[in-house]
C-alpha cells in the first residue's frame, strides 16, 4: 500500500517539478543570451584596411588585447575584494576561535573551583556534624550519670 501512495505522489509531483525544471532552464537560457549579446562586440575583431592591402583587411589586436586586459583586470579586482573578504572572515572566525577556546578553559578551571569548594564544604559538614554527635553523646551520659 505504501508503495502505491508513494507513487502516487511521485506522478502528483512530475508535473509541478518539470514545470519549476522548465522555468529554470529558461531563465539560465535568458542569462546566456544576455551575457552573449552584451560582450559580443568584445569578441569580434577590428578589422581596419589600409590603402596598400585594400583587399586584405588587417585585424586589430591591440583592441582586442585591451578588452582582455580589462576583463582581466576586472576579475582581478572583483577576485581581490572576495578574496580579502574571505581572508578577514577566516581571521574573525580563528580569533573567535582563540575566544572561545580560552573561555572554555576558564570555564573549566571555574568548575574545577567550584568543586573544591564544594569538596571543602561537605568535609566541613562532616566535621561539624560528627562533633555536634560527639557533644550529644557526652550530654546524654551526663544526663544518665
Amino acid at each position: 500500500m505504501n508503495a502505491t501512495n508513494r507513487s502516487e505522489e511521485v506522478e502528483q509531483e512530475t508535473p509541478e517539478v518539470d514545470a519549476n525544471l522548465a522555468a529554470v532552464s529558461e531563465v539560465e537560457a535568458g542569462i546566456r543570451d544576455f551575457v552573449r549579446n552584451d560582450i559580443a562586440y568584445l569578441r569580434r575583431p577590428v578589422v581596419t584596411a589600409t590603402a596598400e592591402t585594400a583587399a586584405a583587411p588587417v585585424v586589430d589586436t591591440t583592441n582586442t588585447d585591451a578588452t582582455v586586459n580589462n576583463v582581466n583586470s576586472l576579475i582581478q579586482r572583483v577576485a581581490g575584494t572576495s578574496l580579502a573578504e574571505i581572508e578577514k572572515l577566516i581571521g574573525e572566525l580563528e580569533s573567535l576561535r582563540d575566544l572561545l577556546h580560552a573561555e572554555g578553559q576558564r570555564v573549566q578551571r571555574e568548575i574545577s573551583g567550584y568543586a573544591q569548594l564544594s569538596q571543602a564544604a561537605m568535609k566541613s559538614t562532616r566535621m561539624i556534624a560528627d562533633n555536634v554527635s560527639q557533644w550529644k553523646r557526652a550530654a546524654d551520659g551526663l544526663r544518665n550519670s
